[in-house]
């Protein structure tokens, strides 16, 4: 089961990769199966299940698939336009079906939310029927958000292959930690090295080098506009934007209260937290591996290129390449899904990630790297996902700080020692796929369980 990099990073817009990246991708997939009939349609109706339905007005799931409908990506679609023409389809109750066919739709009868049912190969589940004037079944798909905007239509989606290793066309595939180390052993090189020889399979290595060097630029985009941005996030919530002020009071050093030692740290927690209110706002993000804890590798690769005198272009290729490599280790034998695995599967896989990044950006080795994603995802096993009102903010935003944090922290404590220890990342990850499975549904993204029920916010 290959993954190529940019499975693992993709560029899109907020708040959710698996409920706004995913849908709108679902769509647009849906549309090129319609296309040969695409004058034909009268209609077209879109169901929504599980997490989807659940928390999808939260998640901005709506406004992905009227995106989608339209013939936006989530790569290309412009976040400043973005709700005006969801808003104006709203009102209308008309719209250009992938951009050219005109069409009548109304939210109140063809985007329904089955709020109690779920289909059973996933829980971020949808349907979209395509109709004719006479309302004759043009076409008929059912797809499925997988995790990171990854999306499996009906046929595509079988969860009892996901284990497998499959046979690859890559030069070095690896299905566990211990095969990718196995690999670096071999060829005596580096995570980085073996997870960029399998990216050729895919493009060359000069678009390979620009692609990524173009998600960290998005990435530090992000930082930089939720450092500058004021005022209150969309919702309901009224939560205030804080990452400027943050930001202010770290660099003034202390602040009478607090020892100038955590700076840096304040520092850190503001670059997290200024991509997760840009993302909250439905700016443009890097899934990394979600939206959800798109700020943790952002924080920690700006925290190696602000304050590491060496930093370069290469490094951050490293750095990308070797988180990545991590990511997808968790793709392959558990989920990036918080529908599935609750927020251990976001924020604990992104500070493993991050973590592995930065020991190999600081000259750590292979088994250090190893150490480092296991003990930064270690002590996120378990966590919940239960965000208030459906929305990608409390206690979304602050855990990519915690999450940026804890990466670091781990980064140091592998470089502390040899790379020896007692679990190894492959124990870790299954470990997490065990607690997913056993965790309740009203703890995975469905707003039905934990702070979601006993902080009431109306």
């Amino acid at each position: 089961m290959p993954f190529s990099v940019f499975e693992v990073f993709r560029i899109g817009i907020g708040p959710s990769s698996s409920h706004t990246v995913g849908p709108m991708l679902a769509v647009n997939r849906f549309l090129q199966l319609l296309k040969p009939q695409l004058t034909e349609v009268a209609r077209v109706q879109v169901d929504l299940y599980g997490s989807l339905a659940l928390t999808g007005v939260g998640h901005g799931t709506n406004g992905a698939v009227i995106l989608g409908l339209l013939g936006e990506q989530p790569h290309s679609v412009n976040p400043a336009t973005a709700q005006d023409k969801v808003d104006l389809v709203r009102l209308d109750q008309q719209l250009l079906l992938d951009g050219t066919h005109e069409i009548s739709f109304s939210c109140a009868t063809d985007l329904l939310f089955h709020m109690r049912e779920s289909l059973p190969q996933h829980p971020n589940g949808m349907r979209l029927t395509a109709f004719d004037a006479d309302g004759n079944v043009l076409v008929k798909r059912a797809y499925f958000s997988i995790g990171g905007g990854a999306v499996q239509d009906e046929d595509e989606i079988d969860v009892s292959v996901k284990l497998e290793v499959t046979r690859s066309s890559e030069p070095c595939p690896f299905a566990s930690a211990q095969d990718l180390l196995n690999w670096c052993e071999t060829k005596q090189c580096s995570i980085a090295d073996i997870v960029l020889d399998n990216e050729l399979t895919y493009q060359d290595e000069q678009t390979t080098r620009l692609r990524l060097l173009e998600i960290w630029q998005v990435m530090h985009d992000c930082v930089e506009r939720g450092l500058i941005t004021e005022g209150t996030l969309p919702g309901g919530l009224s939560l205030k934007r804080r990452a400027p002020a943050m930001f202010r009071q770290a660099g003034h050093g202390s602040d009478g209260k607090l020892s100038i030692d955590f700076a840096l740290m304040d520092i850190l927690s503001a670059f997290a937290i200024a991509v997760n209110e840009e993302n909250a706002a439905g700016g443009r993000v890097v899934t990394a591996p979600t939206n959800g804890s798109a700020g943790v590798i952002p924080a920690v690769l700006s925290y190696y290129t602000r304050f590491n005198p060496s930093a370069n272009d290469d490094g951050i290729i490293r750095f990308l390449l070797t988180a990545a490599g991590i990511g997808m280790l968790y793709k392959r034998n558990a989920s990036i899904s918080a529908a599935e695995m609750g927020c251990q599967g976001e924020i604990g896989v992104s500070a493993s990630m991050a973590a592995a990044g930065l020991v190999a950006v600081m000259g750590g080795t292979n088994l250090q790297v190893e150490n480092a994603a296991e003990i930064a995802m270690e002590h996120f096993l378990g966590m919940t996902c239960d965000p208030l009102n459906g929305l990608v903010q409390v206690p979304c935003i602050e855990r990519n700080s915690m999450g940026a944090i804890k990466a670091i922290n781990a980064a140091r404590m592998a470089m502390m020692s040899d790379g020896r220890h007692l679990v190894s990342l492959d124990q870790v990850i299954e470990t997490m796929r065990q607690t997913g499975i056993d965790m309740q549904s009203k703890y995975k993204e469905t707003s039905l369980g934990g702070l979601a029920v006993n902080v009431v916010f109306c």
